[in-house]
């Protein structure tokens, strides 16, 4: 545990000066060290930060004069923020940072998420935010371990509700920095996507056979933030293998759900040419949210309510087909070794014979399009079992183990330097 870790702190201190001198305070009152970064641009502090604004500039091969030519606010944030990307980065891989956080209304934010996105998975990183948890922030831009906190009455100035505020953020990041530690693998790492084992089980089969072969699984809930981190961790080239079962994110995508991954999900693993197992869970219904209005598209659909959160709409053979595209235009620009498994008996425990989403003519044209559509580099395995089947795990496990044996997917732990 470090007793005394470095909080490198990020604001516009020309307009946030007060607020940031009150973080300081409280940050090295819970026995941290403050290292504060200014991001503005137009005006000068009424103190020195360690980090000065034409040092962000510079980082960014730029300066701060020509930050100011550009005479839009939009584009100079997003020059500060490839300055403040660089500088954090390289503060943290030098060891002289711990922890990081921002403050700010929706100019900062937008700056925090590139930083935050630009320090290693495991290394505390925490935004203060008028926009906090707003539909506004697009989960393509959320690093897999963003820590949040929603910056009440913190729009001008300090006062109590601001306060409260921004000491639990100092409290929060100064105690995450000082128990953090790098992102430690002493096994290969497998990534897997599944829903709730209610609606897919595999992850119940296959996880014990992946231990006795020596991997770690990461099970990610696909319910939108969880696609959102194995997307991000794919990217950073965390895992030795991904097997991706559970693809109602991108269906969340395609209709427009509020539940959405962002419309680059499927794409990390074969970017980064990390060996992916791929299997269409959950490409029978779109997620919509239960306590709001059905859209119109969905309306006259089979709802069925998960929860006080979740419900579901089923979706037609001709969405499904729609969908099978978008899969096999992702599948198709991988990078590395890539398999496709089509349960031809059903693709989640809902889609059984008497379930809610049972629709066998859409399965039918759901695999014939994926058939018609992958290219030919992707292995296709038509499976006449159903996915949550025992011969699904099988399958998928054969595959990996043939990959393992070829040197496709590699036996040692990935390092954590991205």
């Amino acid at each position: 545990m470090k007793t005394q870790p470095n909080i490198l702190v990020i604001g516009t201190a020309d307009t946030k000066a007060d607020e940031l001198l009150y973080l300081k305070t409280e940050i090295e009152s819970a026995g941290a060290v403050c290292t504060m970064m200014d991001v503005g641009v137009l005006g000068d502090p009424p103190f020195t930060p360690e980090v000065t604004k034409h040092d962000v500039a510079a980082a960014g091969n730029t300066t701060n004069q020509a930050i100011i030519d550009l005479g839009n606010e939009h584009e100079a944030m997003i020059e500060q923020a490839k300055g403040a990307s660089i500088v954090a980065a390289q503060l943290a891989e030098a060891g002289k940072i711990d922890g990081m956080l921002s403050i700010g209304g929706s100019m900062a934010t937008d700056l925090a998420l590139d930083v935050a996105s630009a320090l290693p998975l495991g290394f505390p990183k925490f935004i203060v935010s008028t926009v906090a948890f707003s539909a506004i922030i697009p989960p393509e831009r959320i690093p897999a371990d963003l820590m949040m906190i929603l910056w009440a009455g913190g729009l001008y100035g300090l006062n109590p509700v601001c306060e409260a505020v921004l000491r639990q953020a100092a409290g929060a990041v100064v105690g995450a920095s000082k128990s953090a530690q790098p992102l430690q693998q002493d096994k290969p790492l497998i990534g897997m996507s599944s829903l709730g084992s209610s609606t897919l089980k595999y992850m119940k089969l296959i996880k014990p056979e992946l231990e006795k072969r020596g991997f770690d699984l990461a099970v990610f809930h696909t319910t939108g933030m969880g696609g959102r981190a194995l997307e991000s961790l794919a990217s950073k080239n965390q895992f030795a293998a991904v097997m991706d079962f559970s693809l109602i994110e991108v269906c969340d995508a395609v209709f427009s759900s509020p539940m959405s991954s962002g419309s680059n999900r499927l794409e990390a693993a074969g970017a980064s040419a990390v060996p992916q197992i791929i299997a269409p869970g959950g490409v029978t219904l779109v997620d919509l949210c239960t306590w709001a209005q059905v859209p119109d598209t969905f309306k006259d659909r089979e709802i069925y309510t998960h929860n006080r959160l979740i419900a579901c709409a089923k979706i037609s053979p001709a969405e499904r087909v729609q969908v099978a595209k978008v899969i096999a235009k992702k599948l198709n620009t991988a990078k590395g070794p890539t398999a496709f498994i089509m349960p031809l008996a059903g693709i989640d425990e809902w889609d059984k014979e008497g379930g809610p989403f049972e629709d066998q003519q859409g399965l039918i044209d759901f695999a014939q399009e994926i058939k018609q559509s992958l290219n030919e580099n992707i292995e296709l395995h038509e499976l006449e079992a159903h996915i949550n089947d025992q011969e699904f795990a099988d399958l998928a496990l054969e595959i990996l183990d043939q990959w393992t044996a070829s040197g496709k997917v590699l036996t040692e732990p990935a390092t954590s330097k991205k």
